[in-house]
């Protein structure tokens, strides 16, 4: 299970954290706030390719990285 997503210099996002919570989790906010960009961030954790376009201008590299729970119960 996917818990917690950390994202650095993605396009409008300069520093976020995310923690899941098992169970059903909602994504909400204003237009702009960056909803796309976290689930954008969650397929590259998964495997998506990325591009550079991607990386937020000023800066050099993005960042994002992804803690996934294994455990037997789950």
């Amino acid at each position: 299970m996917l818990t917690h997503v950390s994202i650095s210099h993605l396009a409008i996002v300069e520093d976020a954290q995310v923690e899941f919570q098992r169970g059903f989790n909602v994504l909400t906010g204003e237009t702009g706030a960056g909803k796309s960009i976290l689930i954008g961030a969650i397929s590259l954790l998964a495997g998506k390719k990325a591009s550079s376009d991607s990386v937020r201008q000023g800066q050099s590299q993005a960042y994002v990285e992804g803690v996934v729970e294994l455990s037997r119960d789950s």
